[in-house]
């Protein structure tokens, strides 16, 4: 990496080698099975070194490879120009960081804009003070500005409370473009949002959603939610046991798109008395983008039939009127 980029491998954020920069963006970190990646918050850029030299030099995985193996002498290839060294490597490791991100906010008042988006999917003030949601001016990443305010900027903080004194957040930018990198957070994987707003009254069924953006539209509408980071982490079987000895009845609603309905499978197959419902095919994809479309007279009838569809349901009961109607 250093070889390639000219800057050293270590802890911290720093201006990126890879595109012109003027704010520290990028990161070194070690993953799940060891590898270093060079990690672009700005979403530009994600990968190992194979990847930074085939980025670096426009080439293809092979012609990678052969770049490396001939510039460090472990294969050598006279047709292959030789790269000179951007920095020379001097022994260190960065060792796997198992410590926890450190994310600060300069959180403000909400603007009547951005009231006014969240009103867009039916979602009040009260509603996103209830759910720890905060309107944030700069953000931190690491002891560096990550962001900084701009006009009209829609970023918003969800708050997860603090454990061995660091402040968990989540991190929402709903304008960038890509949705892989619309988030950023320092919580666990595991952390169940809404799982602490939850009503111990109510106990005839918890929906769970695929955001907290979903789970407080169902707020508005009295249903208990809650909603794991994403689809593709899964509510521990411990977890729901808890859950299923409180509420009569578990109902997953997720996206309609094949994420989620490869996600809803997987938890059918795994508890079949879990009952699952999405939006059909050719409509939006969640209930915020229902809401946000088609208003709040086409969602209360939707709402409506929904609970009319859950009241119809029992835990014991294979979901195939669902299955017939989303075919």
């Amino acid at each position: 990496m250093e070889f390639y980029l000219g800057i050293p491998v270590k802890k911290g954020l720093f201006k990126s080698p890879l595109r012109k920069d003027s704010t520290p963006t990028v990161s070194f970190y070690r993953n799940k099975s060891g590898t270093l990646v060079l990690h672009d918050f700005n979403g530009s850029f994600h990968g190992d070194v194979f990847a930074v030299v085939m980025h670096k030099f426009n080439c293809s995985f092979s012609e990678a490879i052969a770049m490396i193996a001939n510039d460090f002498d472990l294969v050598s290839n006279p047709g292959v120009k030789k790269n000179k060294a951007k920095l020379e490597y001097d022994g260190a490791v960065l060792e796997e960081n198992s410590k926890t991100a450190i994310i600060q906010v300069e959180i403000r008042p909400f603007q009547d804009y951005e009231l006014e988006w969240w009103a867009k999917y039916g979602i009040t003030e009260k509603t996103l003070k209830k759910y720890n949601v905060f309107s944030c001016k700069n953000v931190w990443l690491n002891g560096n500005i990550f962001h900084l305010e701009k006009e009209h900027q829609l970023v918003f903080g969800y708050y997860g409370g603090i454990k061995d004194g660091i402040e968990l957040w989540r991190i929402y930018f709903p304008q960038r473009k890509n949705a892989k990198w619309k988030f950023i957070a320092n919580w666990p994987s595991s952390k169940i949002q809404g799982a602490k707003q939850l009503n111990t009254k109510d106990t005839e069924f918890l929906v769970v959603q695929k955001a907290m953006k979903d789970l407080m539209v169902m707020h508005e509408y009295n249903i208990p939610s809650i909603a794991p980071n994403s689809e593709n982490t899964p509510i521990s079987d411990k977890t729901l046991a808890k859950l299923q000895s409180k509420y009569k009845k578990i109902v997953y609603w997720f996206d309609n798109d094949n994420p989620g309905k490869e996600a809803m499978a997987r938890v059918k197959e795994k508890h079949p008395e879990i009952i699952c419902y999405c939006l059909p095919d050719n409509c939006e994809k969640d209930l915020s983008d229902y809401r946000k479309k088609h208003g709040k007279k086409a969602t209360d009838k939707l709402i409506k039939e929904f609970k009319e569809f859950i009241n119809g349901q029992t835990n014991e009961k294979i979901n195939t009127e669902k299955d017939r109607k989303t075919e």
